[in-house]
């Protein structure tokens, strides 16, 4: 039995039986305990650990582990009513609203019921995750001189490094901080570029956590249409003019949701746009460690053609590793640098130093590089996968973009009228009584939708079976809301 198992066994075994002993009665002994259930010392230590950390029982150094006394019962809830005309009253009607809309973030981070396909997810499954790789690397982190200590505020300055070096050759570590991934980074760099109030341009569609983060800020994000090379240079010039922006996010390879990367001659041109505006851009490089086997050269990121310091880079190694390795990075050129350090000192101190050694332990290991060549082949023979298979089974979704990086596919679904379809809501809903979640497409654009589109992942599902297995059921969950309704007799 594995470990893990053992150790869940143990703790619904020992919380079951813990009426039988009076608060601060002793429990038996672990030697006890391992003759009784069977099981290795460890795995009675760590149970006895997690019924002390749910508080059910104490532990005294050398004497063992008690019953708790009875937890003081919860006062009831107050008034807080009162909170609604705090919250709102944010100086007057030309403020822009800080009310949080996470809905888009919540469907890629909620887990959903048992046994449902996981088309929704915004991480590697879990057999794609480096886990070995991982836990010895943060073994190795943790016997490092210094691990537990206080790291620098900026990021330890090998990891700082690093990311310089994966960014392009303007860039060193001096102009790179280490950030609690890439939310976090975007967090800071959007407080750090706008005031509140303030309009920020974006790609429509684009990543619902980046218009959660704007908004939480106080910010009025400006939709930029794209096609498939990327945002339309043209209207983002218009928007510039009509909004007076001095920002832009931009994800210009495998973009989130469409899967679009910015044509090479676009690339100077934004830059140009931004530069003339005054503006920065920040740049959302969360997709380069997720590139497809067959995906061919990739072009450098913005950040590595700019000596006027326009791009505030931001990547993170969540994406391709685990949801828990919080481990990103900002680099930016100039005076704007202080600002970001000066946001990230005050929010956030740093990122906890195990972390950090950890990372720089897993990329600097041979194993890093065999990690992302099998992530590299997997996710683009699941791609392959899921775009045959909703050709064949849903013709009526349309793929735009078949992209060469990324997690996920964006489909855009038939129109809402007489005759031609459900909306994306609707065929959200019904895909999930039939055990397959995916994400509707409203959430990635901040003002109105021009159709009704679905992003499908096939990175946070366990392979090529589940996928078409996926599928079918989005085919039987569409076929029951397009037939005609039992008429009455």
């Amino acid at each position: 039995m594995q470990e893990r198992s053992s150790v869940a066994e143990l703790v619904t075994s020992l919380r079951a039986e813990l009426n039988r002993y009076s608060p601060g009665g002793k429990l038996p002994s672990s030697r006890a305990l391992v003759e009784r259930f069977r099981v290795s010392p460890v795995t009675v230590s760590r149970a006895i650990a997690q019924l002390a950390a749910e508080g059910l029982v104490t532990t005294r150094p050398g004497s063992g582990a008690f019953r708790a006394e009875p937890r003081a019962e919860v006062p009831a809830p107050g008034d807080t009513s009162w909170q609604e005309v705090s919250l709102s009253g944010d100086g007057g009607p030309e403020v822009v609203p800080r009310t949080v809309d996470a809905s888009g973030v919540l469907a890629t981070l909620a887990a959903p019921p048992p046994g449902t396909i996981e088309f929704n997810g915004g991480y590697l499954h879990a057999s794609l995750q480096p886990e070995r790789a991982l836990s010895a690397a943060l073994a190795r982190a943790g016997r490092r001189p210094g691990a537990w200590g206080r790291p620098p505020t900026d990021g330890l300055p090998e990891l700082r490094s690093w990311f310089a070096r994966e960014i392009g050759p303007a860039l060193s570590g001096a102009d790179v901080l280490i950030t609690a991934g890439g939310q976090s980074a975007l967090a800071t760099a959007l407080r750090a570029l706008a005031p509140p109030g303030a309009p920020v341009l974006v790609e429509s569609p684009t990543y619902p956590g980046m218009l959660a983060v704007a908004r939480a800020t106080g910010l009025r994000p400006v939709p930029v249409p794209m096609d498939a090379d990327g945002v339309r240079p043209e209207l983002l010039a218009d928007a510039f003019r009509a909004t007076g922006a001095r920002v832009l996010v931009t994800q210009p390879l495998f973009q989130n949701p469409t899967g679009a990367t910015l044509a090479p001659a676009r690339r100077p041109e934004i830059l140009a746009i931004a530069r003339a505006a005054g503006a920065f851009v920040i740049e959302d490089d969360f997709a380069r460690r997720l590139v497809h086997e067959d995906a061919g050269p990739l072009p450098a990121p913005l950040a590595a053609d700019d000596p006027d310091g326009v791009v505030v880079h931001v990547c993170s190694l969540t994406k391709v590793t685990s949801p828990s390795l919080r481990v990103g990075a900002l680099a930016a050129r100039g005076p704007v640098l202080e600002r970001l350090r000066a946001i990230q000192v005050v929010d956030s101190f740093f990122v906890p130093r195990p972390l950090q050694e950890a990372a720089l332990e897993l990329v600097g290991s041979p194993s890093w590089g065999r990690h992302l060549a099998a992530v590299a082949a997997e996710l683009g023979s699941r791609r392959t996968v899921m775009a045959a298979a909703l050709r064949s089974e849903l013709p009526e979704f349309a793929l735009p973009h078949v992209p060469a990086g990324g997690g996920s596919l964006w489909a855009r679904i038939p129109a809402t009228g007489a005759g031609t379809g459900p909306d994306e809501a609707a065929v959200a809903s019904a895909a999930l009584r039939a055990s397959v979640a995916i994400a509707p497409g409203g959430p990635y654009f901040c003002a109105e939708p021009p159709a009704g589109h679905v992003r499908l992942s096939f990175a946070a599902v366990s392979g090529a079976a589940e996928i078409a297995e996926g599928v079918h059921r989005l085919r039987t969950a569409y076929d029951g809301l397009r037939e005609p309704a039992p008429s009455g007799g």
